[in-house]
């Protein structure tokens, strides 16, 4: 699995509940600025429409060697996953203040495969309190080095 981007905000947006895997649907002039990591997943998310999950503001840059006819930047995705697990993802995201995010963009094998999270957005004081516990985490982690 090589990792060709990921959406570090999420993390710190965001509460992380569930996590699953889907294929993209690509055009072909999108797969050569993938590959040269120019994407951007920061600001993008889920949404359903008919029964199909479609990823949004995910910006995968023009590919400047194309021809005229190259693909929109920021234009809508289809994932690719069952039925039954679409159908479980927005009985959850039904549930008030939940979402669906995309965590990493990556390839396995040669298909390129997108991360997405059932997420909880976190508040003011949430993003405080978890910034607190990842510096305590990171002194005691540099005490413990110097003890040695």
């Amino acid at each position: 699995m090589k990792i060709i981007t990921e959406n570090r905000k999420a993390r710190h947006d965001y509460q992380i509940l569930e996590t699953f895997e889907a294929g993209i649907q690509l055009q072909g002039s999108e797969l050569k600025p993938i590959r040269a990591g120019s994407v951007q997943l920061k600001d993008s998310y889920v949404e359903f429409f008919n029964d199909e999950m479609y990823l949004i503001h995910a910006h995968i840059s023009v590919y400047q060697a194309s021809s005229y006819n190259n693909h929109e930047p920021e234009r809508k995705r289809k994932l690719l996953m069952n039925k039954e697990e679409i159908r479980k993802l927005y009985a959850r995201v039904k549930e008030k203040g939940y979402t669906i995010i995309p965590l990493k963009l990556y390839f396995k094998k040669s298909m390129v495969k997108v991360e997405i999270a059932v997420a909880k957005g976190k508040q003011k004081g949430d993003k405080r309190e978890s910034i607190k516990k990842r510096d305590v985490n990171r002194d005691l982690a540099r005490a413990s080095r110097r003890d040695r």
